[in-house]
């Protein structure tokens, strides 16, 4: 059983696993912010590269069934519409996954979280962009932003999700193609950080404990989701990222 403690006492394994459901829900909820919540709770007592691996396997597992929640049917067509941010975030994933000790991520955070926070704090003053004509450029953008933030820090979902709620995507959309993007991610993530060191024989098995109170989690945040109306949805979308800007601020700052 130490194994999946990964030399934890048993209260710190169960905080773990509290995080972790709390996480769950906030992201069947609104559709991410699993490994903001679980990177910023998990990290407080355990180390990074701990905190790290633990989100592998259930973001994983959770965006998949968040993408396939409501058949296969549509998400061909998901993937069709949004390849470019797929292809090019991808890339920028597998590329800074290998740079996590080379490039301070911090500057990155502080950087991100600045812009997200400013975007998302005048949206709820009322400012309403559209994103509906952009170029595709502009959309490459985004994937690029999401890929490299998400390669450095298992976090790819405030560019994603700043992108989505400007094309004012619907709610139960938006959370499938949410689990398309980052499902597919942390796929490449994983096996990112089974080259980089970060998952394995120690840490996978803390990963996978990870699973059950993620899923759970995951289950009680869909049923909350289903009673919210669209307007709603965006307004709690909006808060939850501003408060995850704040928190990559947070973390760029605690790194200078």
């Amino acid at each position: 059983m130490d194994i999946f403690f990964s030399g934890l006492t048993p209260a710190l394994f169960s905080l773990a696993l509290s995080v972790t459901l709390l996480a769950g829900v906030v992201k069947g909820m609104v559709g991410f912010a699993m490994p903001m919540i679980m990177i910023s709770g998990l990290s407080s007592f355990l180390a990074p590269e701990l905190a790290l691996a633990a989100l592998i396997l259930p973001t994983v597992a959770t965006n998949l069934q968040q993408a396939f929640r409501h058949g296969a049917g549509e998400v061909w067509g998901a993937i069709k519409r949004f390849k470019i941010f797929l292809l090019v975030g991808g890339m920028f994933l597998l590329g800074f996954a290998q740079l996590v000790s080379v490039i301070p991520s911090h500057l990155m955070l502080l950087s991100i979280g600045v812009i997200v926070s400013l975007f998302t704090g005048l949206q709820l003053l009322g400012w309403s962009p559209s994103f509906h004509h952009a170029p595709k450029r502009f959309e490459a953008f985004f994937g690029g932003v999401a890929g490299a933030i998400g390669g450095l820090s298992g976090i790819w979902g405030p560019p994603t999700v700043m992108y989505l709620t400007a094309l004012d995507v619907a709610k139960k959309e938006s959370l499938r193609i949410q689990g398309i993007i980052y499902g597919l991610g942390a796929m490449l993530l994983v096996v990112s950080h089974i080259g980089s060191g970060v998952l394995n024989a120690k840490t996978l098995p803390f990963s996978m404990a990870m699973l059950v109170p993620a899923l759970l989690g995951l289950q009680i945040g869909f049923r909350l989701h289903d009673r919210i109306d669209q307007k709603n949805f965006k307004r709690l979308t909006q808060i939850v990222l501003f408060v995850a800007g704040l928190n990559l601020v947070r973390k760029g700052l605690m790194g200078l």
